[in-house]
């Protein structure tokens, strides 16, 4: 008797918002089958409460999740378009989305354990977080988290393109700041895979971070980091802290250990210290990165060569990449997005932002997700 197998197959339908007309395209005949709707924008028009009424009324079952962005990606480049839609109807499997509200000075260890204690871990594949990028320390939202679950995590912090005053959330609500959401993947059929990669270069001394606190770093080898930082970045030191952008810190616990990236957010003259991203712990080493074009848009690539799974099947591809990438690259930066199309095929439809923090783990330590600066991520996923 000849076994008949089953094949699941997602719909994706994709939308961008170009002079407040909504263009669709790939349309989605039963758009009451669609399970999830993400949706990335500029900040002006990513607050407007008509698009999120708009995106209810006409998906009017799916869980609807987004945030504001540096930039709005949609298939293999930067999108013109103020926000950008994807909406995927599921053959068999299902998503849950959850979120916590926060204020200024809130545990969000504590935080974070609550949104992750609150899905069924039965079945549950895979948690994609978005959070407000500005009024949170992203290491100790990741921290919570990884203490509450060991399945995979991906995702990103939310941008306000080059202004850094302002960034929101949408889940399954009006958007709103000091927002945590995270979308779970539930189902047999799922496959998952994610990637990330930086391809910056590394000048200097490799140094110890021998003073700081939580995401502030005061000394490394006994010396000011401000001072430090300004003397080798020569021409480039008094326009800090936005040309910091263009220098992050590479940092690792020891040897054996891969390298997180840092990206600098501000400086303090009195105090001669540096804030930065995300934490800087004491012990760690520590070197200053520089960009290469070229090793960028390779590394964009590589971070899509490690979640390709789709296997020339339809997937869902959301890409998470740093402000800083595309500060640094300017005109040249759909040339990484134009890397990951080519290395993941046209059957993963992409869609994602730039952002002021990326979450993913290591390719070796999948279970414990990391915040990463300076990084393009991916994550593919596809009904087998």
């Amino acid at each position: 008797m000849q076994q008949i197998i089953l094949e699941h197959i997602m719909k994706i339908e994709t939308s961008c918002l170009v002079d407040n007309n909504w263009v669709i395209s790939e349309s989605i005949e039963d758009l009451g089958s669609v399970n999830l709707v993400t949706v990335f924008g500029d900040t002006d028009e990513f607050v407007k409460s008509e698009h999120y009424d708009y995106l209810r009324a006409r998906y009017p079952n799916a869980d609807i999740l987004g945030c504001s962005s540096a930039g709005n990606i949609q298939n293999d480049a930067i999108s013109n378009s103020s926000l950008v839609v994807t909406a995927v109807s599921f053959d068999t499997s299902k998503v849950v989305l959850h979120s916590v509200e926060f204020e200024i000075g809130d545990d969000i260890i504590n935080a974070s354990k609550e949104l992750a204690d609150t899905f069924d871990k039965n079945g549950l594949k895979h948690l994609f977080i978005l959070s407000d990028g500005l009024n949170l320390n992203g290491s100790e939202l990741i921290q919570g988290l990884n203490e509450v679950t060991s399945i995979t995590k991906t995702g990103g912090l939310a941008g306000d393109g080059a202004n850094f005053e302002k960034t929101f959330v949408i889940a399954n609500a009006f958007a709103k700041q000091k927002v945590i959401a995270a979308l779970g993947f539930y189902g047999d059929a799922l496959t998952i895979g994610s990637g990330c990669y930086g391809g910056w270069s590394e000048f200097g001394t490799l140094r110890t971070i021998t003073k700081s606190k939580s995401n502030i770093l005061y000394e490394l080898d006994g010396e000011p980091a401000l001072d430090l930082y300004k003397k080798y970045l020569g021409e480039y030191a008094s326009e800090l802290p936005n040309s910091g952008l263009r220098f992050p810190l590479s940092i690792k616990k020891d040897d054996n250990d891969p390298e997180v990236i840092r990206t600098l957010l501000g400086i303090d003259e009195a105090t001669k210290s540096i804030t930065f991203a995300g934490n800087v712990p004491e012990g760690y080493s520590a070197r200053l990165m520089k960009p290469n074009i070229d090793m960028l848009i390779e590394g964009a690539g590589e971070a899509a060569h490690i979640a390709n799974m789709s296997n020339g099947k339809t997937a869902l591809g959301l890409v998470v990449s740093c402000v800083g990438r595309k500060i640094v690259m300017s005109q040249l930066v759909d040339e990484e997005l134009e890397a990951v199309a080519e290395e993941l095929g046209k059957e993963v439809k992409l869609t994602g932002f730039y952002s002021y923090g990326e979450i993913a783990p290591f390719q070796n330590d999948i279970q414990n997700c990391q915040l990463h600066n300076q990084t393009m991520t991916l994550t593919v996923i596809y009904e087998d």
